[in-house]
């Protein structure tokens, strides 16, 4: 997860409560590098880092010079990394699409550790009509590039049980009224649809500015595959649409992708949207001020 709002952790309740829903873990750049150095033998040093986000990334210098992002996923392993999120990236990457080489993979205790090719740019604060074509035209690379791979495992929209250390339940349950109600719904649409996500496209699943890099206005690459899997194409643009809110894009460029998902048929439209209420206001709770918790709750209740 790297989305742009940040800030203290929120507390159960509205009035009173002190209780602290767990925070995500931060990458611990030279930790990492010390237990990659004993399991590969190669010596990296952290040469900078990257604003946004949650989780971190660090850049890194390999003992050759060159420049690379150090990057981890917990409780993972390299099997699931390769067969997953480093094989859509891959297959995306054949069709000329601008996402980063992995020039490092490796296993460390219940973590992978990723080295990715450092791209040019720098993250997009702010999506105009120039770039929102540009991420359309990357989306629609997305269609249909894992025809036949059911190796490649379909997304888990998690809209019945806990995600990984995001899509938690039970903060929604207890911080207010509002949020029980909030997840109440979003159960009832994983009742009614899969909860892993059909089709063969490639999933980025954190398909916004903040993983766009731009450069002189053009995008030149996406990051942040790490979650990275099978489903539908459509299931970025409502990442999209929560990624731009409240204030990421132009008005026009929040008309068109409105209308865009108003064209999505309800069986990808409705369970990506309720996975991206989950996943948007557990995070709030859990890692933003607590005001900031409605304004995920106003636009999930847009399509819910």
């Amino acid at each position: 997860m790297s989305w742009r709002a940040g800030g203290g952790p929120a507390r159960v309740g509205s009035v009173g409560e002190t209780e602290e829903f767990p925070r995500v873990r931060r990458l611990e750049a030279e930790t990492l590098l010390e237990a990659v150095r004993r399991e590969t033998g190669v010596a990296f040093v952290v040469s900078g880092s990257f604003d946004g986000g949650q989780v971190g990334a660090a850049r890194v210098r390999w003992p050759d010079g060159h420049e690379g992002v150090l990057k981890w996923r917990t409780d993972f392993s390299v099997e699931e990394m390769r067969s997953g999120p480093l094989a859509a990236a891959e297959v995306l990457r054949k069709r000329g699409y601008p996402a980063p080489a992995t020039e490092l993979v490796v296993q460390v205790g219940t973590d992978v550790v990723t080295v990715q090719e450092l791209l040019p740019g720098t993250k997009t604060d702010y999506l105009d009509e120039r770039r929102f074509e540009q991420a359309l035209a990357l989306n629609a690379l997305h269609v249909g590039a894992l025809a036949g791979r059911t190796d490649v495992p379909r997304i888990n929209l998690h809209l019945r049980d806990d995600g990984p250390g995001y899509c938690l339940h039970e903060p929604l349950r207890k911080f207010s009224a509002q949020t029980a109600d909030l997840e109440r719904r979003i159960a009832a649409i994983g009742a009614e649809y899969h909860e892993r996500m059909p089709g063969f496209d490639v999933v980025h699943q954190d398909f916004h500015p903040g993983n766009m890099l731009s450069l002189d206005g053009e995008l030149t690459g996406v990051i942040d595959w790490d979650g990275a899997g099978r489903g539908g194409a459509g299931f970025d643009l409502v990442t999209l649409r929560f990624g731009i809110h409240p204030a990421g894009a132009e008005r026009r460029v929040i008309e068109r992708l409105d209308a865009l998902l108003d064209e999505l048929p309800a069986d990808v439209l409705r369970p990506a949207w309720a996975h991206m209420s989950l996943r948007m206001t557990d995070w709030a709770i859990r890692h933003f001020p607590s005001d900031q918790v409605a304004t995920w709750i106003a636009l999930s209740a847009q399509r819910l």
